[in-house]
């Protein structure tokens, strides 16, 4: 038995996440390349320097994908290299995947992929994560760092908003 006050804070902290989550989908289609355009959610520059989504895809990326899925998108023995996935995993998959998780039980592996759909560090940046990942897949980022352009006043907007 879950005493009442502890289960009206779940209940808050649900709504919570809920809005977090629907305020990213509303702010991930006003802020940077679309990530819905599946050719080249991405914009980099001949120089290298790549769009503010891109570089905040990398930075998240890192601070919660690499672990498994290896440093520069190259996989592990935990996870795939997702730039290899994303060379043939569509946007939507990409999407259902990161938020329900997935299970792969086959007779060589009993891995399992968390769901993120609750982790905010995630789901507010997972168009930028998609346009990242989508870059190392096409071949048009190289490993390490990108140079970036400046952080656009719509992308601090668009994080303070669902980052709370």
């Amino acid at each position: 038995m879950i005493p009442g006050g502890f289960e009206r804070y779940l209940r808050r902290v649900d709504a919570a996440l809920f809005a977090a989550v629907a305020a990213t989908a509303i702010s991930a289609a006003t802020v940077g390349p679309s990530a819905h355009a599946e050719d080249k959610p991405y914009k980099i520059e001949k120089d290298g320097t790549v769009d503010w989504s891109t570089f905040s895809g990398y930075r998240r990326y890192h601070s919660e994908c690499h672990v498994c899925h290896g440093p520069d998108a190259l996989g592990s023995s935990f996870a795939p290299a997702l730039a290899n996935s994303l060379k043939t995993m569509t946007y939507d998959q990409f999407i259902d995947v990161v938020v329900n998780g997935r299970k792969n039980v086959s007779a060589s592996s009993d891995k399992v992929m968390p769901s993120f759909g609750t982790n905010r560090n995630v789901m507010c940046f997972i168009n930028d994560i998609y346009a990242y990942l989508k870059a190392r897949a096409d071949g048009v980022l190289p490993r390490g760092r990108p140079k970036h352009e400046p952080k656009p006043k719509a992308a601090q907007e668009a994080e303070d908003a669902c980052m709370g």
